[in-house]
Parts: C-alpha cells; sequence; structure tokens
C-alpha cells in the first residue's frame, strides 16, 4: 500500500476473548466510533501469530489498546488475589505481544483505556494495585461499581468521579484542571513503568493518567473516555492528529507496506 498525504490513518484497536467454546474475539462500538468521529478509520485487531502481527503493525497509524479484566499479576512478580478477575489467556498473550512489537516502533501513537493503561504500565516494567477495594480501604472514591449497585442506577450507564490533571503534561492542554470522568476499574497503577510520568490523579492518590515523553503521543488513562466523547473529545482528536503526522511522514518518505 502506497500512502498518501491526506488519507485517513488506519489505527488498530485491540479486542476483547471470550474463551469459548467457540471462542469470541468482540469490540465495543463505542471505541470504533470514538476513532471515526476524530478522523481515523478504526481496525479491530483479533490475536494472531507474530508474523502477521509484524505485518499489520507497519501498517498501522496509530493503536488503541482497550479496557477489560485484569492482565495476570505474575507479568509484574506478584500472587493472585482473590479479587482478580483474570482476562482469558490468548488474549492477554496477543496483547503483550502487540504492546512489546508496538513499542519498537518510535513514531507509533499509543492511547491505553481503562486496562490498556495498565498493559502500557506492565509492558515498561511497571506494577498495578490488584484490588483498591482491598489494598486502599481509606479511598472514600467508587472507582468501580459499589456492592448493590447497577449501572442502571447511574442516568448516564456509567459511574463517573473527579480528576486532577497535572501541570507540564500533553494532558494539560487538552482537559481543565479537574474534571468528571466515566470509570470503571478495580485496578490502579502501583509503581510507574520505565519513562512513564504520572500526569492525572484521584482525589484519593490513585493514579489516573500516565505519559511517556520519549514518543509521540504515548498516554494511557484510567478512565473510558469513548463512553463520553464529548467530554474528551480532544483527547480523541491529539491522538488521531499524531496519527497523521505519522501517516504523512509515511506518505513523505513514500513508504510501502
Amino acid at each position: 500500500m502506497l500512502y498518501a498525504v491526506g488519507m485517513k490513518p488506519l489505527i488498530g484497536i485491540n479486542m476483547d476473548v471470550e474463551a469459548g467454546p467457540p471462542a469470541k474475539a468482540s469490540l465495543q462500538n463505542l471505541y470504533i466510533q470514538a476513532v471515526q468521529k476524530a478522523g481515523g478509520i478504526a481496525l479491530a485487531i483479533p490475536p494472531m501469530p507474530d508474523e502477521d502481527l509484524k505485518e499489520l503493525v507497519a501498517r498501522l497509524d496509530g493503536l488503541m489498546l482497550i479496557g477489560g479484566r485484569d492482565y495476570s499479576p505474575s507479568r509484574y512478580g506478584e500472587e493472585t488475589c482473590p479479587k482478580v478477575e483474570l482476562v482469558e489467556a490468548s488474549r492477554e498473550d496477543f496483547d503483550f505481544r502487540l504492546i512489546n512489537m508496538t513499542l519498537k516502533d518510535s513514531a507509533m501513537p499509543i492511547l491505553g483505556i481503562c486496562a490498556g493503561a495498565q498493559l502500557l504500565n506492565i509492558a515498561l516494567g511497571g506494577t498495578l494495585i490488584q484490588d483498591i477495594g482491598s489494598e486502599c480501604p481509606d479511598s472514600s472514591i467508587d472507582h468501580s461499581l459499589p456492592p448493590g449497585k447497577t449501572l442502571q442506577d447511574f442516568a448516564e450507564g456509567f459511574m463517573r468521579h473527579s480528576v486532577n490533571i497535572f501541570p507540564d503534561s500533553l494532558l494539560s492542554k487538552l482537559y481543565p484542571k479537574q474534571l468528571t470522568v466515566p470509570t470503571s476499574h478495580h485496578q490502579a497503577i502501583r509503581d510507574v513503568g520505565r519513562g512513564l510520568k504520572v500526569t492525572a490523579n484521584a482525589d484519593d492518590q490513585i493514579i489516573e493518567a500516565l505519559e511517556l515523553d520519549s514518543r509521540p503521543f504515548t498516554i494511557g488513562v484510567q478512565w473510558h473516555p469513548e463512553r463520553d466523547y464529548t467530554g474528551n473529545q480532544n483527547l480523541f482528536e491529539e491522538f488521531i492528529k499524531a496519527c497523521k503526522t505519522k501517516n504523512a511522514t509515511q506518505a513523505c518518505a513514500g513508504k510501502v507496506s
């Protein structure tokens, strides 16, 4: 494929996996819609062998990593606590192969959402709080559904809490100092991975965003921006803008893939 200036950037999105039988790979439409609204073309990526993945990554202009269940704590050297709900094994294996391969492309923008932010952190040597409720009992913020509640109890169909954006970050150029965000996570960043810096937190000091300055637009947010596109439009548009820059660079180089 010969890249041409002005082409929409191609954004790969990993998928959730259910073991079956039969096994199923799926993707919530809100992720796709967010990419489309911001000006990109969304491409759902199911698990695949490395030889196919290498060819696909070479064609991508950006990568979005979605939310989901928990990655195995063995990935960061810990035993699994009872509150952990493990992601399906084939997805975990693929997600780590995908992020590791993508990180080798220094020009590839990455947006990690919820578990996607945690994946980025683990891949760079960081660790997680396995369960906020168990390990942070003094927190007064509901990061995930409290006991006895369902999403139907919330007018928007999801919960929110406040997030504080740090100065001297890319996020500070996209958001006000404080905002409310859609939230659904019982885990969080503990030790920050190599090169990453914390750029947002909640009032209980739980880390809510990470950035990697050594790469163009490499951001992980713990909240779910796809559930409130209007409130997070700047984030998605800045992501797609960075992906267009990669696309244009490939066009100028006359890249064929």
